[in-house]
Parts: structure tokens; C-alpha cells; sequence
């Protein structure tokens, strides 16, 4: 069994929005729809579970009624920050699924992620236990103490940039969020660097240019151009 598990825990407070940013309308549909329409139409996901922060959960619920979003089966608390609202969500899932079922850890503010990213995650965590979506490090990378001044680089070919969804089996998350908490670990930035933290190895999967996290006002720009092509696209065809 394959499970979608989607962050939605956080404020946004970058966004500088009165919503939280994953509920922002974009083309008549919150940005969390969107995600959660990806993950509804590919065949492969068969549950979808959603970390969601307090007091919109029943906007959730509602949005799943209305988009028809049937693969939503749990809606979980949110917490402090993001490796507790992961912890909240695989433990969860623990509950009702067997360990070596698979779950796919993506964030709601990544609206355009693919069904080919979705299924090469599915494949590269079936067979090497961990796939991190990731896409190769274009520009050119500096090396800065103070944010200002910079007196060194480091070679762009040995840096991926990484992304959602981060696939691993449920056993084998859960098992990595309890030794964090015995090791003191508890505000890792995301499941990959949780892994590395914790010694283990992780594995690349297909990520995308197109699959952005929607952060600023400019992203939402960006997501609205896209969303545009898109359109085009399939007017074309």
C-alpha cells in the first residue's frame, strides 16, 4: 500500500497573508487542492493522510467534499515545527498500516508535483528503502560566514537540490523519528536531513524545475504562470 502523507502544517508567515498559505485561492482553488488532486488521480496512491494545521480541519474536510478528494482518510494535528508535525503524521499512520507499506512525505505548498515524480519516488523507495525527489544544482554556489562577503565556492556537481515527495517505509520512519527524540533531535528541516542527522543514507529520486514550493508572493506568481502554460497546453492538444 502506498500513502500520500501531506504537510500542511504550517502559518506562512512569509506569505504575509491573512490564510495560511496552503489555503490560498489560486484559480478559484485553494493550493492545497491542487496537491491533493495529484495524489487523488494517480493510480499507485491509495490513502491519502493529511497534517493539518489547527483549526482548519473541517475547511479540509469540506474541500475534500467538494473536490472529491475520496483516497482522504486521516487529518492529523500539526505541531511546532516541521519534523513534529512529520513525527504526528508517521506515527499516525503507524496506527493503521502495516511497516513496510510505503509513505510518500510531500509538502501542500508543492501544488505541481507530477504523476512521473510520484511514481519514480514510489519505485526508488521500494527499492532502496529511501527516495528523496531532488533536481541538479544549476547556479553557481558560494561558500559565506556572515551572509555578506564571500571568499570561496563549492563545486555545484557534488550538491542536488532537494524537493517533495521523500518516500520510505512506514517501519522505517517511524523507527528514525524514535531515535531522533532519544538523540535530542527535534527540529531537523526535513525528513532528508533527519536521515543524514541520524547516519543514515538516502536516495535520489526524480524531483522537478516545475515543482516549487510556494514560500513568497513571487512563488504564487510563478505558480500562476504555470498554471496558465498548462492550460495552453492542453487547449493545444
Amino acid at each position: 500500500m502506498n500513502i500520500a502523507l501531506i504537510i500542511a502544517g504550517g502559518s506562512g508567515a512569509r506569505m504575509q497573508q491573512d490564510i495560511p498559505k496552503q489555503f490560498i485561492t489560486v484559480n478559484e482553488r485553494p493550493v492545497i487542492v491542487y496537491t491533493l488532486e495529484a495524489f487523488q488521480s494517480h493510480a499507485d496512491i491509495d490513502v491519502i493522510a493529511v497534517v493539518c494545521i489547527e483549526g482548519w480541519e473541517q475547511v479540509l474536510w469540506a474541500y475534500a467534499n467538494q473536490f472529491n478528494i475520496t483516497k482522504l482518510k486521516h487529518v492529523i494535528a500539526g505541531g511546532e515545527n516541521g519534523q513534529t508535525s512529520i513525527r504526528n503524521g508517521v506515527f499516525e499512520i503507524e496506527k493503521h498500516y502495516d511497516a513496510k507499506d510505503i509513505v510518500l512525505i510531500h509538502d501542500a505548498i508543492r501544488p505541481l508535483i507530477s504523476a512521473e515524480i510520484i511514481s519514480d519516488c514510489i519505485v526508488k523507495t521500494m527499492r532502496f528503502g529511501s527516495a528523496i525527489a531532488t533536481i541538479p544544482c544549476a547556479e553557481a554556489m558560494m561558500q559565506t560566514e556572515d551572509g555578506v562577503v564571500s571568499t570561496g565556492s563549492y563545486p555545484r556537481d557534488k550538491l542536488k537540490r532537494t524537493q517533495t515527495p521523500q518516500g520510505f517505509p512506514v517501519g522505517k520512519i517511524c523507527d528514525l523519528h524514535r531515535r531522533a527524540l532519544q538523540a535530542g533531535i527535534t527540529n531537523s528541516v526535513a525528513s532528508c536531513t533527519l536521515m543524514i542527522e541520524m547516519g543514515e543514507q538516502v536516495h535520489f529520486s526524480a524531483g522537478s524545475e516545475k515543482n516549487i514550493k510556494l514560500t513568497t508572493i513571487e512563488d504564487i506568481d510563478i505558480f500562476k504562470a504555470l498554471l496558465a502554460a498548462k492550460r495552453s497546453d492542453w487547449l493545444k492538444n
